[in-house]
């Protein structure tokens, strides 16, 4: 999917120097991977990014199904004829701009092959159905990401495509700034920014345990703007924290006894 660029610059908060990272990879057309848990920023971080430095984003949401050709193109039957159609990626290396494929190790293994040409010195995409090999310009950039919490035998990125990446690493914010964030995010008061963040760092220990992802900066951001919108501090972490992080009873109510004891 394409996505507009507009002048606005999405809300983003630094913790560290991925900015100036990001910024020296683009210059380097250098093709970067990000790794962290769901719901700590990443998405937003290219987004931002991308508008800072003043390009077009594409993002491609990766899936099981996610095949070569779904990045690169095909032939389509249009009309009677037969025309052959850019994929995301193909479309992105012809124009310029980034290209930021989320959770790369959802795809198909054949998928991530044809981005090696693209992450050496080459900066090439061949596109064997046509007989093209193009040359991706100076303004292009490859994005990866994915959650090295979900890594299994199964869904791993090769030692060999890893390498073709410089890296950053991300991960949930220091609670300093995750509380400047749900303020920004949502407009909530700085007092109940701290007690959902508190409650978060609460939640995230029992993601050691009990659950198998830990409570997302995003989710508080929406408990936020739910008690922003007049709702319950109860009600609004129950819908956006309790029922979204778990379908078994009894770690709900353990999650129930933690946000009780935070806000009775």
């Amino acid at each position: 999917m394409n996505t507009p660029f507009t002048p606005a610059i999405p809300y983003y908060r630094a913790v560290g120097d991925e900015c100036e990272l990001f910024t020296h990879a683009f210059r380097n057309r250098l093709p970067l991977l990000i790794k962290g848990p769901t719901g700590c920023g990443k998405t937003r971080f290219v987004a931002h990014m991308a508008a800072q430095l003043g390009l077009p984003l594409t993002t491609v949401a990766c899936h099981d199904d996610l095949s070569a050709a779904d990045l690169v193109g095909r032939f389509l039957m249009t009309g009677g004829d037969t025309c052959w159609s850019d994929g995301p990626l193909t479309r992105a290396v012809r124009h310029g701009g980034i290209c930021y494929l989320d959770e790369i190790v959802e795809a198909r293994k054949d998928t991530t092959v044809v981005l090696h040409p693209l992450t050496d010195d080459r900066r090439i995409l061949p596109i064997e159905r046509t007989g093209e090999t193009l040359e991706a310009p100076p303004d292009f950039m490859l994005v990866v990401s994915y959650n090295p919490g979900y890594q299994n035998a199964l869904k791993s990125l090769k030692p060999s495509t890893r390498q073709r990446f410089l890296a950053l690493q991300f991960g949930f914010p220091p609670p300093q700034v995750e509380t400047e964030i749900l303020i920004a995010e949502s407009d909530v008061d700085p007092a109940t920014a701290k007690r959902l963040v508190a409650l978060g760092e609460r939640l995230r220990l029992l993601a050691r345990q009990d659950l198998e992802e830990a409570v997302s900066t995003r989710l508080l951001v929406y408990a936020a703007k739910l008690a922003v919108g007049g709702l319950s501090l109860p009600a609004a972490c129950e819908a956006a924290l309790v029922e979204p992080l778990t379908d078994d009873p009894s770690v709900q109510a353990a999650l129930r006894e933690v946000v009780r004891a935070q806000f009775g």
